[in-house]
């Protein structure tokens, strides 16, 4: 039996902290990333999903929901983030500072230079 060459293989795949959620649905050619979406049954499998609006990508790639899917697409639904990766960088630079047990001003290392070919006058 010949595959059909009007309808497109579409993965669509929801990644939870403990589990994977992974559907393929047949879609006509010229589906868009919300209507596969749709088609898989997402908002039902997962009424309480947080957000307004639901974060897509393919392979790792944001895309918007108006993007015309390929054969073989996977379709990756995203989390909302739970906490602001700034804050969190700044947070980390400060617990650095606080427990840097070396001296700012301490001398360099004369072996560094011995090694990189650089001698003392």
């Amino acid at each position: 039996m010949m595959p059909d060459v009007n309808k497109l293989s579409v993965q669509v795949v929801y990644a939870q902290a403990h589990s994977v959620w992974q559907v393929v649905v047949q879609v006509p050619a010229g589906t868009t990333a919300a209507q596969a979406l749709e088609a898989s049954r997402f908002a039902s499998s997962f009424p309480n999903y947080p957000g307004d609006t639901i974060m897509m990508g393919l392979y790792g790639q944001r895309c918007v929901p108006d993007h015309i899917l390929s054969d073989g697409d996977r379709l990756e639904i995203y989390r909302p983030l739970t906490f602001d990766p700034m804050e969190s960088r700044q947070r980390r630079a400060l617990h650095r500072q606080a427990f840097m047990t070396k001296s700012r001003h301490r001398p360099k290392r004369r072996k560094a230079r011995i090694a990189a070919g650089v001698m003392d006058p």
